[in-house]
Formats: structure tokens, sequence, C-alpha cells
């Protein structure tokens, strides 16, 4: 079979160097972005005389044939044509004749390549949204579910303050809201069409790009016809958005993994999503969760290897550019899967409220004891102090906090009377939290009643 660009050449390409740069292998993936823009491009050259309305009928009819085939699966893909372009082309050639031929005029792979990429992102990109709406869903439920379930909150994986378990799922729920806004700025950067910028100049022809951009539903073009070639950042973008979502998912990933353990027992994860020891009957393990945290670091990898890719190349297109297909399908493929597994994970899990709630007299209230010195006009460092010396005390007698009495409170500060005793209480100190974004109950509602308006529930 010819190749497309052979003419000035004299000898076969050896087998070798035609399997080492193919690229239809994994581009093949872009079949129907190709054909979609092949329609597009063909409405083009009619509009500019290039073509007849009776070509343009013909190939329109071809190309949607194969389109058919190819979303079939039937369609075979020959690697000796390179990549999914010469592919669809050559077929297109063998269907209607000389008069295929006419597809690629005013058009250069690079900005082929470059059309089909940015229209496979804004497709993908609008899937990993509806996701992250559905994992948020399950978050903004857990948030509603365990409104009265109190839990420590931890700094430094130490005990930090008591807070209600919703307004940690409502957390997540806004680490989901910024990634979406961070694929969305994605979206934007590659809702611009560069079809019409041929290989780096521009072309010849009297092509519309606007009505081009328009029938591909692209907002705006690029403006640059070498910048349209070469330009790969809304890939990076997107590589990076997928890594912040990977590394949240990680976070929350840990999180859960360290609560489903026997020394934590917040949590419990149904049978159907976990695994088991090939030598330990006893264990089951949390492996989605631990291979959530683990395709994290694919994630980071991908977004380096292009940034790797890219840093060094002269301006306008190379052929290293080939390499970013492989991290942006991977990249994508992963997050979606990731976020899908998480979702199945908080839908399944189950909260043991009898585990969570630090008991009466806890040293996590310490805090607000403090506070409580502070409202009665001792400097908060001075009160920092104080109940730091009460703890010390109460651990040194190997005593609870609600085990000391009031006199042994007024050994370090007159100021503490009966009403201190009140903030002992977990649940209590979590209420006072009523400062917007805090954790008390009536501010917890109003963001899940916030929550569940913008998420459509």
């Amino acid at each position: 079979m010819h190749k497309p660009w052979e003419g000035r050449f004299r000898e076969k390409t050896e087998e070798f160097i035609e399997e080492f740069t193919q690229s239809v292998s994994f581009d093949s993936r872009l079949a129907e972005e190709d054909i979609r823009q092949n329609l597009a491009h063909i409405k083009t050259l009619l509009k500019a005389g290039i073509l007849t309305q009776q070509e343009t009928h013909l190939l329109e009819k071809h190309l949607l044939d194969i389109l058919k085939e190819v979303q079939e699966g039937s369609f075979t893909f020959r690697k000796e044509l390179e990549d999914v372009h010469m592919n669809i082309e050559a077929e297109l050639i063998k269907r209607a004749g000389k008069m295929g031929g006419k597809l690629h005029t005013g058009r250069s792979r690079n900005d082929q390549i470059a059309t089909d990429e940015r229209l496979y992102i804004k497709r993908e990109i609008k899937e990993c949204v509806i996701l992250l709406k559905n994992l948020r869903k399950e978050l903004v439920r857990l948030a509603e579910n365990s409104i009265d379930i109190i839990v420590p909150a931890y700094t430094h994986l130490q005990r930090a303050q008591p807070i209600r378990l919703s307004h940690y799922f409502l957390a997540y729920r806004e680490m989901l809201l910024s990634d979406e806004l961070r694929l969305m700025n994605a979206y934007r950067l590659a809702d611009a069409s560069p079809l019409g910028s041929g290989a780096v100049a521009g072309v010849d022809f009297p092509l519309d790009r606007f009505f081009t951009a328009q029938e591909l539903g692209f907002r705006s073009l690029v403006r640059n016809a070498m910048y349209a070639t070469s330009d790969r950042d809304y890939l990076l973008d997107t590589l990076y958005a997928c890594a912040v979502i990977g590394m949240h998912l990680s976070r929350l990933s840990e999180d859960l993994i360290l609560w489903s353990t026997q020394e934590f027992g917040f949590i419990e994860l149904p049978d159907r999503l976990c695994t088991g020891s090939s030598i330990m009957p006893q264990k089951k393990n949390p492996d989605v969760l631990e291979l959530i945290r683990g395709k994290t670091g694919r994630l980071y990898g991908n977004l380096v290897s292009l940034l790797t890719t890219l840093k060094g190349l002269p301006t306008a297109y190379n052929r290293d550019l080939q390499e970013d297909k492989e991290p942006l399908f991977d990249s994508l493929d992963t997050t979606k899967r990731c976020i899908e597994a998480m979702s199945l994970v908080l839908g399944g899990l189950s909260v043991k409220a009898d585990r969570t709630t630090p008991p009466f007299g806890d040293p996590i209230t310490a805090t607000d004891m403090a506070n409580y010195l502070v409202m009665k006009g001792i400097p908060f460092r001075e009160a920092h102090r104080i109940v730091g010396n009460l703890i010390a005390y109460a651990i040194s007698q190997g005593k609870n906090l609600s085990e000391l009495n009031l006199e042994e409170f007024k050994v370090f500060s007159e100021l503490f009377e009966e009403d201190v005793f009140e903030l002992l209480d977990p649940r209590v100190v979590a209420d006072r939290r009523k400062t917007y974004g805090g954790t008390s109950k009536q501010e917890v509602i109003r963001q899940i009643q916030i929550a569940k308006r913008e998420e459509g529930m």
C-alpha cells in the first residue's frame, strides 16, 4: 500500500522503522474525532469551491460508512499507514477513488491531529465532569446521613478538635468542585479550532476557518498557525487536572484505609469491595483504595512525561509530539476509573458511630477550654499555657479531664467555674463552631442544603 508522502523516496521503509514510527496502535481511538473533522473539512472545501456538491455528498456517504464500522469495531487499522488520519484517508480513497484524495486539500496532519486532540479532550472532560458530579453527590448523601456523628479531626495525624463527620465529607466535596474548575479551564483552552492552519504557516486556499470551527462546535479559533500546530498546553492542563484529582482521591483513600483498620474502626467496607489474603485467612484488605492511592503516581508521571517532552522542542511541529497521546489517554482512563471506584466505595461504606465519638473529657476539647478563659479576660497565650498545664497534670494522675474536680481545675486558674465541665463534651464543642464553613450542626445543615441545590439533588 502506497504512503501519501512516499513520492520523493527511493527506498522502501524498513519494517522495524514502520513499527517504531507508527501511532495507529494507540491514536486509533481518535477515529471518531478524525472522521467528524473530515466531515466538517469537506463542507469547508465545498464552500471554497474546491469540491462540488456531488463530490461532497459522495465523500460524506463513505465517511459515514467508515464511522459506522469504527463504532461497531469492524474497521481494520493498518500499522503501515502510520496513524489514524492516513488509515481513514486511505480507506476513503479506496472507496471513493481518486476523488478521495481531495480530502487532504488545504490541510496538514499537523493541524489535523491538533484538531482531533482538542475535540477528544472536550468529549473526555465532559465525561469526567459527570463522574465528579456523581461522586460529589455520594459525599453529600454521606454528609446528610452523618450529621449527628462526631469524629476527631486530625492534624499531624494527632487528634485535634471534634467535628461532625458531615463536615469531613463536605470538605472533600469542595476539593472535587475545585477539580471540576480545573477541568473546565482545560476545556476552555482546548475549545479553539486549529484547523486551517496547515503545517505551520496557514494555507493558500480560501478556507473559511470560522465556518469550520462552527461546524465542529468550537467556541473560537487558534489565531496563529505556528502556535496552533505545536501547542499542547491544553493537554498539560488536562493532565494537571487529572493529577490533582488523583491526589485528592489518594488522600481520601488514605483516610478511609486508616479508618477501616481495627485500630481505628471508624468505618467498614462491604465484602464485595474488598479482597483477601492468599496466606492469612482473617484478612479483609481495602485493595480498591490502595490502588486508587497507587495510581495517582501514574497520573503524576504522565504530567511530568509530557512536560519533559515539550521542554526542549524547537518551535512548530516535531514528531516528538506523537508521545503526547499515550500519557493523555492513560491519565483520562485512569482518572475516570478511579472516580468510579471511589463512588462505589463511598456508596458501600458504613460508619461505626459508636467508635468515632471521642469520650467525654477527652483533651480534644482543650482549645475551647482555653477560649473559655479568654472570654474571662485572660490573654490567649496565657490561657493556652494554663490549659496545657492542666492537661499535663491530668496525664500525670492517670485521669481523664472529666475525672478531675473543680478544686483541681482552680489550682490552675481561679476563673474556672462549674460551667467549664460543659466544654468536656465533644458534641457541645463541635456545635460552638458556628462561623461560616464551620462544623456546628446548624452550619453543616446549611452547607448541605446549599450543596444539594448546587448538585441538583
